[in-house]
């Protein structure tokens, strides 16, 4: 009952190695992994829905067996591999993105300051996205090929709608309900490959925290972040149901 108490009132204890409190490290990590996490979800499923609409529109043409052929590379990919392979091509090949933090150690000043931190969150969120494009590609591909053989799209298409309003706007809308669940299902998975994207990539996050309390057996600091990591994904699965009520109108009407 006196943790209990604690944790409510935000004494989620003293981590000895930092040497300051738990709740303190969490909200100064917090931010850097929001961003990495938020950037490479968003990227992933943008990408992927437009990817694997696409390739629907056309089940056995070159763009379909692309999206196939990618969605198994990324499947099998490990995040740490690509990370690494990334690094190799833009550090050592091609450096055009540094390798390393989320900061220049010169901070630049003003807007500046923005464009260094979104120059470092390249490499990352490329890395930390991939594997997740690659998913919601194929899930987008599957999804849209099934509503595009609707009733209500042959409708459609037989009162003369245009090819595009009916891909982008009648079938893409009931494609995403399997897609924002599959969002809210895998938030806690992006924060698990955030451990190893922050630790490749040394970036100042929950992951690379968690990584090292791991190794310092700093163990306050790692229940903290576990318990952290619990509630994102919870306000994550409270955010998913909204979103179901924002694409399917029939949980609307259903309140009603």
């Amino acid at each position: 009952g006196i943790y209990i108490g604690k944790v409510v009132t935000g004494d989620l204890g003293y981590s000895f190695y930092y040497s300051s409190p738990v709740l303190e490290l969490l909200l100064q990590r917090l931010p850097a992994t929001i961003l990495l996490v938020l950037t490479a979800l968003v990227v992933a499923v943008l990408a992927g829905t437009v990817a694997g609409t696409i390739s629907a529109r056309r089940p056995d043409g070159i763009g379909s067996h692309l999206v196939t052929i990618f969605s198994l590379v990324g499947f099998s990919a490990p995040v740490f591999w690509i990370g690494m392979m990334l690094l190799i091509l833009f550090a050592s090949i091609w450096p055009v993105f540094p390798v390393a933090g989320m900061q220049s150690m010169r901070k630049p000043d003003g807007f500046a300051w923005y464009l260094d931190i979104l120059h470092h969150l390249v490499l990352p969120a490329t890395t930390l996205g991939l594997i997740y494009v690659a998913y919601y590609s194929r899930l987008a591909r599957t999804s849209m090929i099934e509503a595009l053989g609707q009733d209500y799209i042959r409708t459609a298409r037989a009162k003369g709608v245009s090819e595009g309003r009916v891909v982008w706007k009648h079938a893409l809308r009931n494609a995403l309900i399997p897609i924002v669940t599959m969002v809210g299902l895998q938030f806690g998975q992006l924060f698990a490959g955030a451990v190893l994207v922050e630790t490749v990539f040394n970036w100042p996050g929950l992951g690379r925290l968690a990584y090292d309390s791991i190794l310092r057996r700093d163990y306050p600091t790692l229940l903290g972040i576990l318990l952290f990591s619990s509630m994102l994904v919870l306000i994550a699965n409270a955010l998913t149901d909204l979103a179901y009520r924002r694409i399917d109108p029939r949980m609307r009407k259903a309140r009603t």
